[in-house]
């Protein structure tokens, strides 16, 4: 009878230790960029940012090996820095905001590949067409700042043909090379916050 008293303390035991360990980290979006380029007449390449987005992690180890990731960004804060280029992204041709206004990742795998790179892969959604992904991610390192704050930094990287998801307009130049590229390299640098305990 001891033993198995003995035993059951034991898997609670364990089992708080699990629950304690589980952290939920924020995106700060004042210390984080997500952005992209596309090749351009094919000799140059233009990029662009979200202005508004947000991600959640939830991390089971320390290492952030397992983590969850959910993230969004608002279509309508595509931001290329041309203000007529902006409008056409958002129009049917390209996002069409109108009827798709968000862009989603939900992440099914965070394998740790090395001591700080990952490879991270998930569901992207972008104008209701759901595809999967695979990103690269470099663990840049957790750190408390100056106001007790524990943070954590990420540089996420991948690749995307953009009319996989619908995005298929398309016009070529007079020398027969596309005026918009397919491919779509992504850049997310990000700074995570971790959430604190509510206290009892």
């Amino acid at each position: 009878m001891k033993k198995t008293v003995l035993f059951v303390a034991l898997v609670i035991v364990a089992g708080a230790n699990v629950l304690a360990q589980n952290s939920t980290w924020k995106l700060d979006a004042a210390h984080s960029k997500v952005g992209f380029s596309v090749s351009h007449l094919v000799i140059s390449e233009v990029e662009g940012k979200f202005n508004k987005f947000d991600a959640k992690v939830t991390s089971t180890k320390p290492d952030f090996a397992d983590s969850q990731i959910e993230f969004t960004a608002d279509i309508n804060s595509i931001d290329t820095d041309n203000e007529d280029r902006d409008k056409h992204l958002k129009s049917p041709d390209f996002f069409d905001v109108a009827k798709h206004d968000k862009l989603k990742f939900v992440s099914k795998s965070f394998k740790k590949v090395s001591e700080n790179t990952y490879k991270v892969t998930g569901d992207l959604t972008i104008k209701g067409v759901t595809k999967p992904v695979t990103l690269d991610a470099v663990y840049g390192g957790t750190v408390k700042d100056p106001y007790g704050n524990t943070k954590a930094g990420f540089k996420l990287t991948g690749k995307i043909n953009r009319k996989d998801f619908g995005l298929t307009w398309s016009a070529l130049t007079e020398a027969g090379g596309a005026v918009v590229g397919d491919e779509v390299n992504l850049v997310a640098k990000v700074e995570l916050q971790k959430e604190q305990l509510a206290s009892k």
